[in-house]
């Protein structure tokens, strides 16, 4: 499990921090350090961490706050720039959670991880050969289960009248280069903002699970939004 802050891991270790401004707010990731040579380990190395820190599983979510694979916190995830991927690691392929990890191996070492030493994870240099761009084995079996599962809905399901759904008008570009839907509500999120704190602020009824509800056709995940979204209140 990656380490997060100063909060000891339950296996009573600490390691170094990784500075993220706005985890719940507006997700604003720091920029990634430039080096001159890139930290790199096998995909071998990183299978063996993985299978220490969660069993192997790169989908895994279990609620305590680390996901994926790797056991990314938010912050560490965002930090290393895994949101271009995904707003969460558990979200993200396989081939997506390494390529994010060896930017966090550049900058924090191995001792971001604590199972570091149960894959010798260590900057050796080697490349992993992952490619975070195409389809790797999570998203094609994720996306043969879709197919399977859509083809079943269409034999089964009956015939419905066709209704417009609730307008995502345009799209918004992220501080981390990816793109999300704009939506067309009635409040623009600046910088810093969070969903509780806009609720409270607009003294939205039903707080902020009232908003997520409101506005979750753009807002995939409560704790992000994005600057240049724009929410409805009510």
């Amino acid at each position: 499990m990656l380490f997060s802050g100063k909060a000891k891991h339950r296996r009573r270790r600490t390691t170094r921090i990784v500075a993220f401004a706005g985890v719940t707010g507006a997700a604003i990731a720091v920029p990634l350090m430039a080096t001159g040579s890139a930290s790199a380990a096998s995909t071998s190395t990183w299978d063996a961490v993985a299978q220490c820190e969660s069993g192997g599983n790169w989908s895994i979510n279990t609620g305590n706050g680390y996901y994926g694979g790797l056991q990314f916190s938010q912050s560490s995830w965002a930090a290393a720039g895994g949101t271009q991927y995904a707003p969460r690691a558990d979200l993200a392929t396989k081939d997506q959670q390494i390529a994010t990890a060896e930017r966090l191996l550049d900058m924090q070492g191995p001792g971001a991880w604590s199972c570091a030493g149960a894959g010798n994870l260590s900057n050796d240099g080697v490349d992993p050969g992952v490619n975070p761009n195409g389809g790797g084995q999570q998203t094609q079996e994720r996306s043969s289960s879709d197919q399977s599962a859509s083809r079943s809905e269409q034999r089964q399901a009956p015939k419905q009248q066709h209704t417009t759904p609730k307008s995502t008008t345009g799209t918004v570009k992220t501080d981390t280069g990816i793109t999300v839907p704009k939506g067309d509500g009635e409040y623009k999120v600046v910088k810093g903002d969070s969903l509780s704190e806009i609720a409270q602020k607009h003294h939205v009824s039903g707080g902020w699970n009232k908003l997520f509800e409101l506005n979750k056709d753009i807002v995939k995940d409560a704790d992000l939004i994005y600057p240049g979204q724009q929410l409805h209140l009510s």
